[in-house]
């Protein structure tokens, strides 16, 4: 029975970090390609909604572009979170950098939402672990009054 008390936590604070280290990985790839200083013009190819979630589902809308980099390759993206206005045919700017035009943008610029919404999730995901630590490390072993 310890050992459930012990291995869930840890699962969790596991799953925990490996979100973190997704946010931020996007967090960095949104700044690069804001800071890259390559825009070109995309056409939207595709719009589609994933869902996800059981009993309150959510939908996020994602866009598929394509565009020519500076050095004359195709690049196609698939980016979740766009704009539901943006449709099939539609020509959007994009932000890439030359190192790496497949981590492409066509969101706009928003660096201090960008940072904010980063370090709030990253607060929550610390307090996750953080939990997980202090259940792991004892919290489990506290007396109990028996009657």
């Amino acid at each position: 029975m310890d050992l459930i008390f012990t291995l869930v936590p840890t699962l969790i604070a596991c799953g925990a970090l490996a979100m973190g280290f997704v946010v931020v990985r996007r967090s960095l790839r949104l700044r690069a390609a804001w800071r890259g200083g390559l825009t070109a013009e995309a056409r939207c190819l595709r719009a589609y909604t994933t869902r996800s979630g059981g009993d309150h589902p959510s939908t996020t809308q994602h866009h598929v572009y394509e565009f020519t980099a500076r050095d004359g390759r195709t690049v196609r993206i698939d980016e979740p979170g766009g704009p539901a206005m943006t449709v099939q045919g539609d020509v959007v700017l994009v932000h890439y950098t030359a190192e790496h035009p497949e981590h492409a943008t066509a969101h706009a610029p928003r660096p201090f939402a960008n940072l904010a919404g980063t370090v709030l999730v990253l607060a929550v995901l610390a307090v996750v672990v953080a939990f997980c630590v202090f259940f792991v490390s004892g919290a489990g072993d506290m007396p109990t009054d028996d009657f």
